[in-house]
């Protein structure tokens, strides 16, 4: 009986069928890491997300070229709007505003990166140890952290920043001690799941450390979440600064802090130069905005189940 193929026809009885005829091409896999790229590239909304925060990476680096003036620099123009020589308008000393905006984007993605990596440090540590070792340990570590969030944010910060003092440097220690609670549950659910496959067991068996067996084989696993958090983590420290700084517990006069911006131009501004709160306001929005976009971006082409 005649065996069809739709590669390469009908195969009859007693014909010879060279090494490999007949058999299905199959192409060679790509790396997931290309699947992961070619999804992220796909969702335009990241890409513009992304596109914005390089622009907002090159003016921090850039600052000093892109700026006309100096953050601190007073001209004779107070409150003045918008116009061709300064773009931004001034503030109530007379500081361009185009420059101090310029010049925050450092304070702002330093704050928001370093703190994101101290909680990302700490919750995953916490996170991972709780997760892989179970038990009593993951119950201690646990009730701690409910301890934490049973105290208002913001009051541990303000008692955290009254130890410190006011500086980029506190702010930075203010948000990393107290955000790294909710990506160490985020952890901690990834490791209670991983440490039951096989794989897992299989290192055990062969006598590796748990160290090893935590940092080396699970943790690699449970990056997905990890890696998305902490891109919308950035966006909302940045968020949380301008929030402190605002309530006069942020970087002092004249760091070229946005939300400190924000702040001064709430106090008795904002009627008669409306310039001062939108312009520092519109880019908290806009770099907020960007890295959330960029997060859920991620977020889908880590997620094999949206290929």
């Amino acid at each position: 009986m005649a065996i069809a193929d739709p590669q390469v026809g009908t195969i009859a009885p007693g014909m010879d069928v060279g090494p490999g005829e007949g058999i299905l091409d199959v192409h060679e896999a790509r790396p997931l890491r290309a699947d992961i790229i070619k999804r992220f590239l796909r969702n335009k909304l990241a890409i513009a997300g992304l596109a914005f925060l390089f622009l907002l990476a090159v003016a921090a680096i850039f600052a000093p070229l892109i700026a006309p003036y100096e953050y601190a620099e007073r001209t004779a123009q107070f409150r003045a709007p918008p116009s061709s020589e300064h773009l931004f308008g001034t503030d109530t000393i007379g500081r361009d505003i185009f420059s101090r905006v310029v010049f925050g984007a450092r304070v702002s993605l330093k704050i928001g990166t370093l703190a994101t990596l101290l909680m990302l440090f700490i919750g995953v540590t916490f996170g991972a140890v709780a997760g892989f070792f179970g038990g009593a340990t993951d119950t201690l570590m646990m009730r701690i952290t409910d301890i934490f969030l049973s105290i208002p944010y913001i009051v541990l910060a303000i008692a955290i920043a009254t130890i410190f003092g006011r500086s980029e440097n506190s702010i930075i220690l203010v948000l990393g001690l107290t955000g790294w609670l909710a990506i160490s549950r985020i952890v901690r659910s990834s490791f209670l799941g991983l440490k039951e496959l096989e794989y897992v067991e299989s290192a055990h068996a062969q006598g590796f450390t748990k160290r090893r067996i935590m940092f080396r084989h699970v943790l690699p696993n449970a990056m997905q979440p990890i890696i998305v958090f902490g891109t919308v983590s950035i966006g909302s420290v940045i968020l949380s600064e301008a929030a402190l700084s605002f309530l006069g517990v942020g970087p002092q006069s004249p760091t070229p802090a946005w939300g400190l911006m924000v702040a001064e131009a709430g106090a008795g501004s904002l009627t008669s130069a409306p310039h001062m709160l939108f312009f520092p306001g519109l880019a908290i929005f806009l770099t907020v905005l960007a890295f959330v976009l960029v997060g859920d971006g991620l977020r889908d082409a880590l997620d094999p189940r949206l290929k």
